[in-house]
């Protein structure tokens, strides 16, 4: 009866934290009647409705939301040091599940992985790549990248990049019909090439420094993004100045393609930081990969 019951319950936590019966049975590898099936049981069993079921969508109910709250930190618990104990054997092994940025992804992430994965077979990396902040825990990622000034104190930081700056560029035609700002108060006599984090649901501010003085600046366009890829792109374009990394754009800045402005008053910032909860037991082919990623001042 209890084998039947965790069962079960793997099962409706599979159903409630996918939104779906076809995304959770091809999870834990049983027909999507079969789960549906399990499911009914358990609520049958139980004298409750766990689970509230739409055309569009499948949602846990109030009781199935306590339910999850309850059961949800002991089954992953249980998983993870099965897994664990799984890789305790001579090479790394397992799934390792990271949130980043789309800058730090292709400039940090991706070349460090490019360089540890042919020389362990085992081990996999799954980059989840978002403008947002996600919820590392709720979410089940073993680690996040954000910059470093960003990162929650309760969680461990480990620096895998150097500082970093900001640059104002636009393409020299666009400021070939307007002069370029000379302090940050001008970018209100521009067009300006926005970003929106999708977490905060506003647009991000400018931020700049000089002697001391910090302003952040909220700018005004004809163009919103939330990827860094298409601002650049739209700065070359000529539709306005972009705020973006200074490495993103610095072979533009020097091939003619993009203008820089306003750089002294471009502070540098701390760089990228993979954070991950403290409490999280590393597994080796977690720990290996930190270690691969952990800046050394090059």
């Amino acid at each position: 009866m209890l084998r039947q019951t965790i069962n079960d319950l793997l099962a409706f936590r599979a159903v409630a934290q996918e939104r779906s019966f076809t995304r959770a049975a091809a999870q834990i590898g049983v027909s999507t009647s079969a789960l549906s099936h399990t499911i009914r049981g358990l609520e049958e069993r139980l004298g409750l409705r766990l689970l509230a079921r739409t055309t569009r969508s499948v949602v846990p109910t109030e009781v199935g939301e306590r339910l999850l709250g309850v059961i949800g930190p002991y089954l992953d618990g249980i998983e993870a040091e099965l897994a664990a104990l799984g890789e305790l054997r001579d090479k790394p092994a397992g799934t390792i599940r990271i949130t980043t940025g789309a800058h730090a992804a292709a400039t940090i992430i991706e070349p460090a992985v490019a360089r540890l994965l042919p020389d362990y077979p085992d081990v996999q990396v799954e980059l989840s790549v978002d403008p947002g902040f996600i919820d590392i825990v709720a979410e089940r990622f073993d680690a996040g990248v954000r910059l470093g000034e960003t990162v929650a104190q309760d969680m461990v930081a480990v620096r895998i990049g150097p500082d970093m700056r900001m640059a104002a560029v636009a393409s020299p035609a666009y400021f070939a019909a307007r002069p370029p700002p000379q302090a940050p108060d001008d970018l209100a006599r521009h067009n300006c090439i926005n970003l929106r984090f999708p977490t905060h649901g506003g647009l991000y501010a400018w931020e700049f420094e000089k002697d001391e003085r910090a302003l952040n600046v909220r700018v005004g366009g004809q163009l919103i993004v939330n990827d860094i890829a298409l601002a650049r792109q739209a700065a070359l374009d000529g539709l306005g100045i972009a705020y973006l990394p200074q490495d993103y754009v610095e072979p533009d800045i020097e091939a003619g393609r993009l203008a820089r402005v306003l750089a002294t008053w471009c502070p540098v910032f701390p760089g990228y930081h993979l954070y991950y909860p403290s409490r999280r037991q590393q597994s080796p082919a977690f720990a290996l990969l930190v270690e691969a990623l952990r800046y050394r001042g090059r």
